[in-house]
């Protein structure tokens, strides 16, 4: 049943909320506003006081989402110290609980077609999730000769897209795509491979 008597300084979160629920329902085309407003229980014109259209809706929830991720991130690499190995695959563990805990705000992401640079302040708050990896990948290196050096942001980037494999395979229920091991061991063998392939850590950590 949808939400009434919402006050004018939180109808824009409760709008944001409905998005959420209907991005995770149905995807982020397969809303309308006015659907958004019904399940916030407001009318349509009200949406337009606070949006734009849906696009901008879905921008707000995904800002949001990295808000939330970018501290989860950060979260999980300061308590994965001092090994710059648990520190690493810490964040990738974060990655999947994002993905499970936040599927709507994942989607809008990760998803939706929505730009990071739509906005300065999605820009700012998704580089800020981004750079935790790229620390972690700068840690992790600093014991190799610069001129041997994978670059950091190369890595990172290819610890990103495995990361969200995992999560769009096997992690989000896809259809078909069924693994006989959990996605966290999967994510977490899968980046001992490929740092140890590089030279990044020893063979027995």
């Amino acid at each position: 049943m949808p939400k009434r008597g919402y006050h004018h300084g939180n109808l824009r979160q409760a709008l944001v909320d409905a998005a959420l629920k209907l991005i995770e329902e149905k995807g982020p085309t397969g809303f309308t506003l006015s659907e958004a407003a019904k399940e916030a229980g407001v009318t349509p014109a009200a949406v337009y006081r606070h949006f734009e259209g849906r696009e901008d809706l879905i921008a707000e929830c995904a800002l949001q989402g990295y808000e939330i991720f970018a501290d989860l991130m950060h979260y999980a690499y300061d308590t994965g110290q001092p090994s710059a190995l648990a520190s690493f695959e810490a964040t990738g563990r974060a990655y999947l609980a994002f993905a499970r805990k936040h599927p709507g705000h994942y989607v809008a992401m990760f998803e939706s077609g929505i730009s990071i640079n739509r906005s300065p302040e999605l820009a700012q708050v998704a580089q800020r999730a981004f750079s935790v990896l790229e620390k972690a990948a700068e840690n992790l290196s600093e014991h190799i000769p610069p001129d041997k050096r994978p670059p950091p942001q190369m890595f990172s980037a290819h610890i990103w897209a495995m990361s969200h494999g995992v999560v769009e395979l096997f992690a989000r229920g896809s259809p078909g795509t069924k693994s006989p091991f959990p996605p966290e061991d999967l994510l977490e063998s899968g980046i001992g491979i490929y740092l140890r392939g590089l030279g990044l850590v020893p063979p027995d950590e």
